[in-house]
């Protein structure tokens, strides 16, 4: 009679994968008038890639102002904020820029589409801004806005889309450099219920197929069901 063997034990001892956001501890407060306004106080959190982050909280709370630090257009008064590895707050304004072009995707609730363009060119701006050779933005323009169920609508203007079909383009632009960091500030609040589904799936999908952090400023309970983690800012404070 013979018996197996046990199976071998397979032991990972890969070091932890670094999160792509590392915010601890983080301040800012605003002068106005000579009277110190704080907003956000000793905020930690992080966030990795493959991974969606809903930030909810009341008005006032700080969302939109944590947003700014997280997307490099404002820095903290005092804390730390990691991107990518590297610590943001010594870094010249030139390096922020190029930083937050190659690397952070904007998408926003009022959707900031260049009017009098058509959705492919609208898509191509940030490459434009990026150098990318205009063969080569034309390419990536059409197939994000396939990717995203708007290959038809590849010369219509934002003035003949509906709310739905301009956030849509809105992504496929926040997507044209494949940043791996996309931040959406309550990008379903103008929008339906149908609509808001459609780009909650869409997010989630970039998530998980190009291994990208998502985070989502939301007052939706809806939206945040679907995140992976919920971080809810009060009175300036992460919980």
């Amino acid at each position: 009679m013979t018996t197996d063997a046990p199976s071998p034990v397979v032991v990972d001892t890969r070091p932890p994968a670094t999160p792509l956001l590392q915010v601890k501890n983080l301040t800012r407060h605003f002068m106005v008038s000579g009277t110190r306004i704080d907003v956000l106080h000793d905020c930690t959190f992080d966030v990795s890639r493959g991974e969606v982050v809903a930030i909810m909280g009341q008005s006032g709370s700080g969302k939109s102002t944590l947003l700014n630090v997280l997307g490099l257009l404002d820095r903290p008064s005092s804390g730390s904020y990691v991107f990518d590895g590297m610590e943001t707050a010594p870094l010249r304004e030139g390096r922020m820029s190029r930083l937050r072009g190659d690397g952070i995707g904007f998408v926003f609730q009022q959707f900031h589409l260049l009017e009098r363009r058509s959705a492919l060119a609208n898509v191509s701006v940030p490459m434009v801004l990026g150098g990318v050779p205009a063969l080569r933005r034309r390419s990536r323009s059409r197939e994000l806005l396939e990717s995203v169920g708007l290959g038809h609508r590849l010369h219509s203007q934002p003035h003949q889309l509906s709310g739905g079909e301009q956030q849509r383009v809105a992504l496929a632009r926040a997507l044209s450099r494949e940043p791996s960091l996309i931040l959406a500030d309550e990008p379903t609040g103008a929008l339906d219920a149908a609509s808001s589904t459609m780009i909650m799936d869409q997010l989630i999908d970039q998530s998980r197929v190009r291994d990208a952090a998502v985070v989502v400023v939301t007052h939706d309970a809806k939206v945040a069901e679907r995140a992976d983690r919920v971080v809810v800012l009060v009175e300036g404070r992460t919980h």
